[in-house]
């Protein structure tokens, strides 16, 4: 079964305006492809180098990436995974 991906508001752009979509992978890096390849664009706002980037916070159930792998996080069918930019404010 695939994975569900929740995509923020300033990047439905690439999304043609969905809320979620549905993607493969073992790993986070091999959804992200996944995606990439029916919504090109995504990907370079999600990944810099071999990482995310920096102000990009990416939740697999409820957990930050950062603290499980990053990109190398494991994945299993019907996880949600949410993309969250990063907000700061002063």
């Amino acid at each position: 079964m695939p994975v569900e991906v929740r995509i923020p508001t300033i990047l439905r752009t690439y999304t043609g305006g969905e809320k979620a979509v549905s993607g493969n992978g073992e790993t986070l890096k091999q959804l992200i492809d996944d995606v990439e390849s029916r919504h090109p664009g995504l990907k370079d706002r999600l990944v810099e180098g071999d990482g995310l980037r920096r102000f990009v916070n990416v939740y697999v159930n409820d957990e930050d990436v950062r603290f499980s792998g990053g990109l190398d996080a494991a994945l299993s069918d019907d996880d949600v995974v949410v993309v969250l930019p990063a907000v700061a404010g002063g």
